[in-house]
């Protein structure tokens, strides 16, 4: 006897395998926002034994518009509401900060052109909601929101020089 075909309902939900990495998403949004505001987007995810960092950018010279004058190492935090950590504010932990700052030493090792600039590390908080619609691009830059698939992105905060080592 043949099956009957399952019914489709009209709440579609990403598998695992087709859920997009809301973690590049966050990234994502805010590499536009800093590029937006004139930063130059340096390194996107850049690996090391010790960790990634998420954003590397630079403060763009008057005199020579495409070389930094100073560096941010941008740690992003996407989560989504209801989350256990406030948004992301409190993963940036002592152990976190420390790895991050060896990322950093080994970035600028392997960019000696910039390792005698000024540097310091900014934190983004991001919101991702899952709200089910059809799929939808579009960007309102002036308030650092991003409409994606089914997903609404924001940037919450973006703390500049957020933390330094002591």
């Amino acid at each position: 006897m043949p099956q009957k075909p399952k019914l489709q309902t009209s709440r579609k939900r990403h598998t695992k395998e087709e859920a997009p990495d809301i973690g590049s998403l966050g990234e994502a949004l805010v590499a536009q926002w800093l590029c937006d505001r004139g930063w130059l987007l340096l390194q996107k995810r850049w690996h090391c034994r010790w960790g990634e960092l998420d954003l590397v950018v630079g403060q763009p010279s008057a005199q020579l518009p495409t070389q930094p004058i100073s560096l941010a190492f941008v740690e992003v935090k996407t989560r989504s509401r209801g989350n256990w950590d406030s948004d992301g504010a409190l993963a940036i932990t002592a152990q976190k900060r420390s790895k991050l700052w060896k990322t950093a030493q080994l970035f600028l090792a392997d960019h000696p052109d910039w390792a005698e600039l000024p540097c310091q590390f900014d934190v983004a908080l991001v919101c991702c909601q899952y709200q089910p619609q059809p799929t939808v691009l579009s960007d309102d830059v002036s308030q650092a929101r991003r409409a994606i698939a089914d997903y609404s992105l924001t940037l919450q905060d973006y703390i500049p020089a957020a933390f330094t080592l002591d």
